[in-house]
């Protein structure tokens, strides 16, 4: 019998189905010391954000030289070291599909938050405060989307800023997507200078370099607004504060972090910066469609053995 390690939890249905297919399924987060030991039992490892899958861990699991298949449940890899595990003949799989229509839904969720005050007004209303004249905002239809990166959840996110009359723009590595000719490919630069909000939607880079910093926020338009909800040290924390404080953006939202939990202080409380804690894929239907695909994934592979 094959046994399943999922680590960072998988939607109940999923893990029934699992069991149900005949496999052995443990669901039990280990610390990376104890995960070099325990991995060494497996056949294949599920994993989301927390858990990290990266060389010593493989190298114990090359040990037993049991472990096939690793799989993140959400879009990105950038947990696991991804080449390291194939030249040891181990396969990674993620699910890119079953979170972008969720993420793409808390941008859009955030744009309205940052350009209608309705984070801050939330926060000042429940200390008795009544600041209706502090908080005029603006409106989305109109305003153009600068997108950079144009995967599959950029793809939904333009959709929904589409249809609320906003114009979009977008850059990507590969160029011009010949598919969304309704879309305005821009080069990096010209996009920032033309966009009133950016939202980003790329990976993050192996040296942890950002994408945005200092640099990047003064080619910006002044009054900008910008989201993350891609992957935490794309946006420079320290040059989007120095950008806030100045005036250069009006406000920003993060669902991403350099560090996470998040433990800067200054990027928690600032009043112009809409968080949430990495709810990109946090809803039932996101988590419903990543159990779906772990499912089929996990039993196609094994079926082919």
């Amino acid at each position: 019998m094959k046994r399943i390690l999922i680590t960072d939890g998988l939607e109940q249905d999923a893990v029934a189905q699992l069991r149900d297919n005949g496999f052995e399924v443990v669901e039990q987060f280990y610390p990376e010391e104890e995960l070099k030991e325990e991995i060494k039992k497996y056949d294949a490892v599920v994993v989301r954000s927390a858990t990290k899958i990266r060389k010593p861990v493989i190298d114990a699991a090359l040990e037993t030289g049991r472990l096939q298949l690793i799989i993140r449940g959400g879009v990105g890899t950038d947990n696991i070291d991804v080449a390291y595990a194939n030249e040891k003949g181990i396969a990674v799989k993620n699910t890119p599909n079953a979170s972008s229509a969720s993420v793409a839904e808390l941008v859009i969720g955030h744009m309205f938050n940052i350009a209608r005050f309705i984070h801050a007004s939330n926060y000042s209303m429940r200390l008795g405060q009544w600041n209706k004249k502090a908080y005029e905002g603006i409106e989305l239809a109109g305003k153009t989307l600068g997108l950079i990166g144009f995967g599959r959840i950029a793809k939904e996110t333009a959709k929904k800023a589409d249809a609320l009359g906003m114009k979009v723009v977008y850059t990507d590595l590969l160029g011009p997507d010949p598919n969304y000719p309704q879309y305005q490919y821009l080069p990096m630069e010209e996009l920032m200078q033309v966009a009133d909000f950016i939202s980003v939607h790329v990976p993050g880079s192996k040296d942890k370099t950002p994408l945005i910093g200092e640099k990047e926020f003064n080619k910006m338009k002044d009054g900008v607004y910008v989201i993350n909800a891609a992957r935490g040290g794309v946006v420079c924390e320290e040059a989007l504060l120095s950008a806030l404080d100045s005036g250069k953006v009006a406000a920003a939202a993060l669902d991403v972090y350099q560090e996470e939990p998040t433990k800067n202080e200054k990027i928690c409380t600032h009043e112009r910066i809409s968080l949430t804690p990495h709810l990109g894929a946090s809803t039932n239907e996101a988590q419903q469609r990543v159990g779906k695909e772990v499912v089929q994934i996990i039993t196609n592979h094994f079926s082919c053995k």
